[in-house]
């Protein structure tokens, strides 16, 4: 959003464009994504202090863009490697109580806990959507408790640099990124049935930086969605997670998202109230011109819209380094920032903060 970094208090973050990705080519030999993940792991602490974490607390604030305001929420993101993860949301500005997102396996945690859709009384309105049956509820269930896991893996990587047994992911090496103050190693991670993601390492330092990815493209004309909570959002925790943003400068980032193609039917429309060129087929109720996309009609593809998410301010935490600074981004802008007050590592957890309610 432009001007969100007038609203800051803690100063700009600037994006750094990447300029190129050079691919590994037949007399270069390609690098090994392992290598490059366990030089990562060593720069965060070591293998050893990674792999000796059990669990951990973590507390902070974020800003998030909504329309013209930026909205204040506090949050507490509790983990117990590997597989329970959960954010727990509060506005202070609203009278709304906290809401937390997350999964204890393969089961979902939200609360408040929604509403079961009821059949509407009496019959149903002929042409309306029918009802979703138990398969379909349990298809979406399952659909949000991945998207949870998936905000839980761009966290993480920027702590362990790499995954856990609670939603594995496959790595290879890309290429490197160039940016004007360094370079950084880029890898694919992948896992089934068609998550995607680019991790950029730092050259130099070999700390994560950057994750960078596309959100699965919907139908020509058909609503828009964000992340999970809300537009613009894809990083751990509730509604389009704000555990993400802030990058430092010299940092690599991903290409500039295409620009949109205009529409290109846009000029040939009548003006309203006009009457259509002789032997021309009349326009629908509505005004929209013949072949325009809406309801039925497949129209233009949407253009690629890139989403990331900014490692920084890395910082000691029990002798490991870990970002204390995440900014989420939309293409170059800016959509939300959070910022870590405190990491406890291997403290004494509550169960019932991965209590599951039906």
């Amino acid at each position: 959003m432009r001007g969100f970094g007038h609203f800051l208090l803690i100063g700009t973050l600037a994006a750094v464009s990447l300029r190129a990705v050079s691919t590994p080519s037949a007399q270069a030999p390609a690098r090994d994504a392992t290598a490059i993940l366990a030089q990562a792991r060593e720069a965060l602490g070591g293998e050893k202090r990674l792999s000796a974490v059990k669990n951990f607390i973590a507390t902070g604030r974020t800003r998030q863009v909504r329309g013209d305001n930026l909205v204040p929420i506090e949050f507490e993101i509790a983990v117990e490697l590997p597989d329970k993860y959960v954010r727990k949301d509060e506005i202070p500005a609203q009278e709304s109580g906290p809401t937390s997102t997350g999964f204890n396996g393969t089961d979902l945690i939200q609360l408040p806990v929604p509403l079961a859709p009821t059949p509407p009384a009496g019959p149903a309105r002929e042409g309306g959507p029918p009802a979703p049956n138990p398969a379909q509820l349990e298809a979406m269930r399952t659909s949000r408790v991945a998207t949870v896991k998936q905000d839980f893996v761009r966290l993480t990587l920027g702590m362990f640099a790499s995954s856990f047994s609670s939603y594995p992911l496959t790595f290879t090496y890309v290429g490197q990124a160039e940016a004007p103050q360094g370079k950084a190693d880029v890898l694919e991670a992948k896992a089934p049935p068609n998550f995607t993601l680019r991790l950029f390492v730092n050259s130099e330092t070999h700390l994560p930086v950057m994750v960078s990815w596309q959100p699965p493209a919907r139908p020509a004309g058909g609503p828009g969605r964000g992340g999970p909570g809300g537009p613009g959002r894809g990083g751990p925790g509730g509604p389009e997670s704000p555990a993400a943003r802030g990058a430092t400068p010299g940092q690599g980032a991903p290409a500039q998202t295409p620009p949109r193609p205009a529409d290109a039917g846009a000029a040939a429309a009548p003006a309203p109230g006009a009457a259509p060129p002789q032997g021309a087929p009349a326009q629908p109720p509505g005004g929209a011109p013949p072949g325009a996309a809406g309801p039925g009609r497949s129209g233009p593809p949407p253009a690629p819209v890139e989403l990331r998410i900014y490692y920084a301010d890395y910082r000691d935490v029990d002798g490991m380094q870990w970002p204390f600074r995440l900014r989420r981004a939309t293409g170059t802008d800016t959509t939300e920032e959070t910022v870590f007050d405190r990491f406890r590592v291997n403290t004494k957890m509550d169960p019932k903060k991965f209590e599951v309610r039906k």
